[in-house]
């Protein structure tokens, strides 16, 4: 076990943890009609949102696709990118989250921010495809990913009415792993790599 010495500079160091904490559970929103609003999320080591510069690119190679599309934000997490979504003029969000205080927080900024078109479902996002919506035009898929989840989801879509034709599914997964097997109509059109987090866009055909 190491000691901590406590001098005054070490105590200054630790005074400031707390204010680094606190502003590590908050985002802001990149674009549209919420640009510079900010969310907070709660500090659950599971909860891990898509960075600015991440979303930035993404939204980038979505386009014009947002504004009218219907979005499923899968494994919402912080719900950034349902948000971004919403902001960018999508005509609705159903946001999928199993976490209870992610999920007050995130009722709690669509009422302040008056948003319509949304849906927040709480539960496991798996569990929820095995039952019956859709069909999507943008499908954000961020699963954990020390876990199975992304290849039973994606799975689970493919079996589902979930998807449109046509349809744009945007994946998360380490980048060490890369890709793990996905539905042969999904074709990978954008990938990059962002520290330990490779993000792909794909289409289905």
């Amino acid at each position: 076990m190491q000691l901590l010495v406590h001098t005054e500079k070490s105590g200054r160091r630790a005074a400031a943890r707390p204010h680094r904490a606190a502003q590590a559970r908050l985002l802001r929103i990149i674009g549209g009609m919420w640009r510079g609003r900010k969310l907070r999320f709660p500090p659950s080591p599971e909860i891990r949102p898509t960075p600015d510069r991440v979303r930035e690119t993404l939204f980038n190679w979505l386009g014009t696709r947002v504004s009218g599309a219907r979005c499923l934000d899968l494994f919402a997490g912080s719900g950034a990118l349902g948000l971004e979504s919403l902001s960018r003029g999508a005509a609705h969000v159903t946001f999928v989250e199993r976490d209870a205080a992610a999920v007050r927080e995130l009722r709690a900024r669509l009422s302040e921010w008056g948003a319509s078109g949304a849906q927040v479902e709480q539960g496991d996002a798996v569990r929820f495809l095995a039952g019956t919506g859709g069909p999507f035009d943008i499908v954000f898929l961020d699963p954990p990913f020390d876990s199975d989840f992304l290849t039973a989801a994606a799975g689970a879509l493919e079996r589902g009415v979930w998807l449109a034709p046509g349809a744009l599914i945007y994946v998360e997964c380490a980048a060490r792993a890369g890709l793990p097997p996905l539905p042969e109509r999904w074709a990978a059109t954008k990938s990059k790599q962002a520290g330990e987090v490779g993000y792909h866009l794909l289409t289905r055909a």
